[in-house]
């Protein structure tokens, strides 16, 4: 069978203030027609660059600098140009990984989806409207006709990612790359979506080029894995086999590390569900006897710092509306919010200055909430210097501490938000508002863009 997607001995490398990186050092990659392969690995280890090289969508200063890199072409022939927006879209589709910044924000929903039928000229003008209800409602999204008026800021994260699937979805590729495609949505929905990627493989005979650091997904929902480390190709097999046999040292780590978050929460949650039943059941048998102890409103506060309190729906269903309300970022329609016993709403100036200092946030969206134009090292020491905490020898000692807390090399201070990935860039907003010591830290999905075992290392610093 002719490879749809192959990759031989590809090297890309971007030019930084710090010099030349080695992104991708010799990657060999071949996806069939039909066939779903996943890229596994860390956050930077080159797996998006990787693909984005495919279709010409290196960001920056990122080059092909060696190896070749073909669509159902010749090994030699590389397209430039034109040819490459002759393959996008309507022959390699695209679900790019950041949901907030990937929409056009004064564009309806519908009409961005309408404009990549219009690019690929799919449908007669009088059928869109029709076929692009059709597409959203295929990527989980309900009462598609009425969604298709809004704007993306009236889309939640997941919902967001949901329209980037339609979009990517829309002129029916014969290749469908999916970076990241469900970190921003709730379990049902991924299941939603991936069940019809699934379908669209098996039916259609699309193939698929999973872009993930979630090594149960990428084993679930492809056949073949490829595991990269620091720009290398590590691993590569049928997923099954590589899941078995684990033979390089850092796939033994993912593969040891991938089950140990998720499923053991959710299995000790059924465990206490379990329990729970248990206890109703003898409360039932209890009552029928007579009463020889009866508890009404019973109420004794202990005051405990560190707890954590966990806010779970699926997207859409409020969450994030309820933590911009929570840290003053959005007025309440009725009812309050206190903090150390006063009404937020009442704070103002220097109170609500001093609040601001004591209670932090990490927003969901690792692209938009970085200062584009701001070094990794004046994004950390911001809130320093506005709280003004020590002097510059000082905030650059705490900037560095910081660093080594979430795992990010102290030379990364040199460097900009836009020369690193989604989850090097959510470790910097964690490092951020670790910085001042708050009192109270508000996480909105704040590792979902993170590999399972710098989630796991986060994870641990934030307990």
């Amino acid at each position: 069978m002719t490879p749809l997607l192959e990759m031989r001995d590809v090297e890309i490398t971007f030019t930084s203030t710090t010099g030349t990186v080695e992104a991708v050092r010799g990657i060999n990659l071949t996806v069939y027609p039909g066939q779903s392969v996943a890229i596994v690995g860390e956050s930077g280890s080159g797996k998006s660059t990787a693909a984005m090289s495919a279709l010409g969508l290196l960001p920056g200063t990122g080059k092909v600098t060696g190896g070749q890199d073909s669509f159902r072409r010749p090994r030699h022939h590389q397209p430039l140009g034109e040819e490459f927006q002759e393959i996008r879209g309507s022959q390699i589709g695209l679900v790019p990984q950041d949901p907030m910044s990937n929409l056009n924000p004064v564009w309806r929903i519908g009409t961005q989806v309408e404009e990549s039928l219009k690019a690929n000229n799919v449908e007669a003008d009088e059928g869109r409207k029709e076929h692009v209800a059709k597409l959203l409602e295929e990527a989980g999204l309900p009462d598609a006709a009425r969604r298709a008026k809004q704007y993306p800021h009236e889309f939640s994260g997941g919902m967001r990612q949901r329209a980037l699937i339609a979009i990517g979805l829309a002129a029916r590729p014969k290749l469908l790359i999916v970076d990241e495609p469900t970190s921003a949505l709730d379990v049902t929905v991924q299941k939603t979506i991936l069940d019809h990627l699934e379908t669209l493989t098996e039916e259609l005979g699309t193939a698929v080029l999973f872009i993930t650091h979630d090594l149960g997904l990428a084993a679930e929902r492809s056949q073949h894995l490829v595991v990269m480390h620091r720009g290398r190709v590590v691993e590569s097999g049928p997923s099954l086999e590589l899941l078995r046999n684990p033979q390089h040292p850092y796939t033994q780590r993912l593969v040891k590390a991938a089950p140990s978050l998720a499923s053991a929460r959710i299995q000790e949650a059924k465990d206490k569900g379990i329990e729970t039943e248990e206890l109703h059941a003898h409360d039932t048998e209890a009552g029928a006897a007579d009463t020889v102890i009866e508890v009404k409103n019973l109420v004794r506060e202990f005051d405990i710092r560190g707890t954590i309190t966990a806010l779970v729906g699926e997207s859409g269903s409020g969450k994030s509306t309820v933590a911009n309300m929570v840290l003053n970022l959005l007025e309440t329609t009725s009812g309050q919010v206190f903090f150390e016993g006063r009404d937020i709403s009442a704070l103002k100036g220097k109170e609500l200055f001093d609040m601001r200092r004591k209670m932090q946030v990490v927003f969901q969206n690792p692209y938009g909430s970085l200062g584009p134009m701001l070094s990794v090292y004046r994004c950390i020491e911001e809130p320093l210097r506005l709280h003004k905490v020590g002097n510059r020898k000082k905030r650059e000692r705490r900037v560095a501490e910081l660093l080594d807390l979430v795992s990010m090399p102290r030379s990364a201070m040199r460097r900009y938000p836009n020369e690193l990935s989604g989850g090097q860039r959510q470790r910097i907003a964690i490092a951020r508002v670790l910085a001042l010591g708050p009192e109270v830290l508000v996480l909105d999905e704040a590792v979902s863009a993170l590999d399972v075992l710098v989630q796991d290392q986060i994870l641990q610093l934030l307990a």
